[in-house]
């Protein structure tokens, strides 16, 4: 099997960096729902990492920021939640496929 160019501990820092924003910020509906998706993390399929890899290969650092940043910055607020850190993927994924290089 192929190294996966994204791995889940790349996400698990992510997950933890907006948490402890949010924690910062008492924002404890979005610090949970970040802790939440951190310790999910390590369950993401390999499968999906994959594709993400892939994906994100064939846009600019730019374009994956923009819809990246966001949408974590919505977990963060409370605005958005996530059961699994595999549906934040596949969110993120939908809204990437329309975007064009």
């Amino acid at each position: 099997m192929a190294r996966i160019a994204v791995s889940r501990e790349a996400f698990r820092g992510l997950f933890a960096f907006y948490a402890a924003k949010a924690h910062h910020d008492q924002r404890h509906d979005g610090e949970y729902c970040l802790t939440k998706l951190f310790r999910s993390s390590d369950d993401i399929p390999d499968g999906l990492l994959e594709l993400w890899s892939e994906r994100v290969n064939t846009l600019d650092p730019e374009t994956v920021g923009n819809v990246l940043c966001p949408r974590a910055r919505a977990v963060a607020d409370g605005r958005l939640e996530y059961d699994h850190a595999s549906d934040f993927l596949h969110a993120l994924l939908r809204e990437l496929n329309g975007k064009q290089h």
